[in-house]
């Protein structure tokens, strides 16, 4: 997807024209480009955070001379997904695509994928509960047998 198609995307959603999604794109971005030229950490929950990284100094060697160079160090931006959109590209969670619905509804449909995810860790971990136990079991019943035959 493009700026264009985002555009046009956020202006279908939004009910707004172009021209005003254009202007909501804009003024985001542009939000987002001063704070990380102050320095600021810019949090998005649910997204990530953008924020300026300080790339240390590193020698270099040039292929083609084979001289080492320095090259300085430098202020770049940085994005961080965060935890639930990370999920989300790995298609572990599904998104809540439209917001407009009731708030209710969308918070019960995030819980319930929480309780899938959280029921299936429960299971492995109560699989690998069960076969530790038959372990110990199985280890006390061949100590029991030992000590059984060694006192005849």
């Amino acid at each position: 997807m493009n700026r264009n198609e985002l555009v046009e995307v956020l202006a279908a959603r939004l009910e707004q024209t172009r021209q005003e999604a254009e202007d909501t794109l804009d003024a985001v971005v542009d939000e987002i480009k001063k704070a990380l030229e102050k320095g600021e950490r810019v949090s998005i929950p649910g997204f990530g955070v953008f924020e300026t990284w300080f790339r240390n100094a590193q020698n270099i060697r040039n292929p083609k001379t084979g001289e080492t160079e320095t090259v300085e160090g430098d202020v770049v931006p940085k994005f961080s997904a965060g935890a639930d959109f990370r999920a989300l590209i790995a298609g572990a969670r599904k998104a809540v695509l439209d917001r407009t619905k009731k708030a209710s509804s969308a918070t019960e449909s995030v819980v319930e994928e929480t309780v899938v995810v959280k029921e299936t860790v429960v299971e492995k971990t109560a699989t690998t509960k069960k076969s530790a136990a038959k372990k110990a079991t199985t280890a006390k019943k061949a100590a029991a047998k030992k000590t059984s035959t060694t006192k005849k």
